[in-house]
């Protein structure tokens, strides 16, 4: 069984001026509405096509009009197209269903990202876009399905053809339902075209001997011909000319014969198979796909009147074996609606990857996309929170795939191609996509992967989950975070999830969604690993200010109010070993450097860029209450929801941190119990493991605290 939570939007395009009304249904129509009825996707499920009005046989139904114009320079099956193209890539759909068309699904596929599913109703090589063996061999490499009606289609289709790709293609009938058992009359029926090639002039013959020998019996022709020639005079014949579907199986129902005579190759031949559903005896030439149709009609080679005329009369002289003959045919339905409607439904399923079995034991492909810091020599590498979340994410026995887009982009830079080169990078990351295969796609601090990629990967894979974070400040009031709001705009609306450190509740009025999940900055085992409250450090308090990132130097010109509430803060603490960098003349820090600096002080101060706002830190906290530092913070921050006095020092204005400093700087004891307890809170709480794991219960849509 198909789960609801991976329903698809399909469309399905009926071929040019095909009709869709109950009235004058098709045999394409008809195939089209039955199995939509009964289908788990009726609800995404919609009908395009191109018909005169009337009560069409579904409610999905959208008619394609065309513009009413006396000079036309293109065809109106051209315009069809068009129109086509332009709805369908503005309502974007997972899978377009193409009916009968090769022409048709060419045009459309070189248009519009989407999966595709070919039905062939007729033979293929009768049809522009499928005649020659390479149209049908690109056909069969293209579309992502392919569904003959018959295998007398499929055959036909693969003339000249290796058929390697049994993956792709399925027989589908024509199916129906059981009809309920009524009287019989004596009546015999033949539905179809008045014309030569469906064998009327053969019935003709045939009907008017039978009528005339048995005058208790009765025929009845349904259908029409634009250029008759074929007619016949019996007073015990009644032609009734064209009627509707619904119509036409009431009188199968009440007939004890149904003729099917045709000399054209039938691709499937839905007559046959309805006569014998309603419990006809059915009489048909054995041509094309009409073999196909029922185990138990009688079936005429090199169909001529005369022996049609002698089957006919030993049903009606044999009442036995006709009786035997039609409750064979009522009771084994060879094509039921119900089961061939699920076949397609599980067709259109299979087109995208499942990964049920990494979901049951729990085991999750993981894609990380994030920079890791090949072209700045790795210097942030102490800081990445990229490198935690892998960590965590395979300590939770999940599968990880890493990819750093940044340093992709770098690498294949060349002579000949002096800017990033992005168009190669979406390549590289689409085909690492298809050969991973990962259940979840995780990213951050990017802005170089396009959204026409992510929608790509959402085309590979529609069950994919992509979840986006960002550690960067947010903070609409303030200019520098815009720029940061702005960055992350493109990708909040596509992604399922949106991780940010800080509280949500902040970013309210800036996006229509509300896919914002809060977490913590997390610390790790194998990167936050020293205990710096047992070490004899020189310094009392470090600080490092994570100027000029890019270059890894001070730049001129650069403002910051950080540098103004430290130039203070240094003068308020004139006694106090400080090593504080990243301003003034101070160059800034990384790599083991920053360890170096980090360990040789007893405490470190959290001071973020911009206002404290509930709940925001940079991966700085990580770095120094994560080694066991004596670390300050911001009573704004809010981070007493999480950490007590006991285990972080709050302060309330620049004066009350320089008093604390001064304090604490005196009171060892009493700074190693804190930062000890600090650190210990931390790995309890926040630790990357447990963060990963939060993250992951999030994506899947588990309920999942993060406190």
């Amino acid at each position: 069984m198909i789960s609801k939570k991976n329903i698809h939007k399909i469309a399905t395009i009926l071929p040019y001026k095909e009709s869709y009304t109950v009235n004058n249904a098709s045999a394409v129509s008809l195939w089209v509405s039955e199995f939509f009825k009964n289908s788990i996707y009726k609800n995404n499920n919609f009908i395009y096509g191109n018909t005169k009005p009337g009560k069409y046989l579904t409610k999905n139904y959208r008619n394609i009009y065309l513009d009413s114009l006396k000079f036309r320079f293109q065809s109106t099956s051209n315009e069809y197209t068009e129109k086509l193209i332009y709805t369908l890539n503005q309502e974007k759909f997972d899978i377009i269903e193409i009916h009968n068309r090769p022409l048709v699904l060419s045009k459309l596929m070189s248009k519009i990202n989407s999966k595709f599913i070919m039905y062939f109703h007729n033979d293929p090589l009768s049809m522009s876009g499928s005649k020659t063996v390479s149209e049908r061999n690109e056909i069969i490499k293209k579309v992502d399905k392919l569904i003959f009606i018959s295998r007398w289609v499929k055959d036909r289709f693969f003339k000249g053809i290796k058929n390697n790709y049994l993956h792709k293609t399925k027989i589908i009938y024509h199916s129906v339902n059981t009809r309920k058992k009524t009287i019989k009359s004596n009546l015999i029926v033949f539905v179809g075209k008045l014309n030569y090639s469906k064998g009327y002039d053969i019935y003709r013959d045939a009907i008017i001997k039978i009528l005339d020998k048995y005058a208790n019996w009765k025929a009845l022709s349904i259908g029409s011909e634009s250029r008759r020639n074929i007619y016949i005079n019996h007073k015990q014949h009644k032609e009734l000319g064209f009627i509707n579907h619904k119509k036409t199986l009431e009188i199968l129902d009440k007939s004890e014969i149904a003729v099917v005579p045709s000399r054209w190759e039938e691709p499937f031949g839905r007559v046959a198979l309805e006569a014998a559903a309603c419990g006809c005896a059915t009489i048909t030439s054995a041509t094309g796909g009409l073999l196909e149709t029922n185990n138990y009609l009688i079936n005429i080679n090199k169909i001529d009147s005369e022996k049609l005329y002698s089957k006919i009369d030993l049903l009606i002289q044999n009442n036995n074996k006709r009786k035997e003959l039609q409750k064979l045919s009522r009771q084994n339905i060879k094509h039921k609606i119900s089961n061939n409607t699920n076949v397609i439904d599980l067709m259109r399923d299979s087109i995208f990857p499942k990964y049920q079995l990494n979901l049951l034991r729990k085991k999750l492909k993981i894609i990380n996309l994030y920079n890791q810091g090949q072209k700045t020599d790795y210097r942030l590498y102490n800081i990445s929170l990229g490198k935690k979340f892998t960590n965590g994410f395979i300590r939770n026995n999940h599968d990880v795939l890493e990819i750093s887009d940044r340093d992709f982009i770098k690498n294949n830079r060349s002579i000949f191609n002096l800017k990033s080169n992005r168009e190669s990078f979406q390549k590289h990351l689409i085909d690492s996509f298809k050969n991973y295969n990962p259940d979840m796609f995780f990213f951050g601090h990017t802005n170089n992967i396009d959204i026409s990629t992510l929608d790509e990967l959402r085309s590979i894979n529609k069950n994919i989950i992509i979840s986006h974070w960002n550690e960067d400040p947010l903070m609409p009031d303030l200019i520098f975070s815009k720029k940061n709001i702005e960055n992350i705009k493109p990708y909040v609306s596509i992604a399922d999830h949106n991780f940010i450190t800080t509280d949500p509740s902040i970013l309210k009025n800036q996006f229509t969604t509300n896919n914002f999940n809060f977490f913590f900055v997390p610390v790790d085992r194998n990167i936050e690993c020293f205990n710096v409250y047992n070490s004899q450090s020189k310094n009392d308090i470090f600080y490092a200010m994570s100027h000029g990132v890019n270059r890894g130097v001070l730049k001129e010109g650069f403002e910051d109010n950080r540098i103004k509430f430290l130039e203070k803060l240094i003068k308020k603490i004139p006694n106090i070993k400080h090593d504080f960098r990243g301003f003034e003349n101070k160059q800034p820090i990384w790599g083991n450097d920053f360890y170096d600096a980090l360990v040789n002080s007893k405490m470190g101060l959290n001071l973020s860029r911009g206002i404290p706002t509930k709940y925001y830190s940079s991966n700085r906290i990580a770095s120094i209450l994560g080694n066991g530092l004596l670390t300050f913070v911001d009573k704004k921050t809010q981070l007493n929801d999480f950490f007590n006095n006991n285990e972080i020092i709050f302060y309330n204005s620049i004066d009350d941190l320089a008093s604390k400093i001064k304090f604490y700087s005196k009171n060892d004891k009493l700074r190693i119990k804190i930062a000890k307890k600090g650190k210990a809170k931390y790995f309890k709480l926040f630790n990357g493991n447990k963060i990963s794991k939060y993250i992951v219960d999030v994506s899947l849509g588990n309920k999942s605290n993060l406190f």
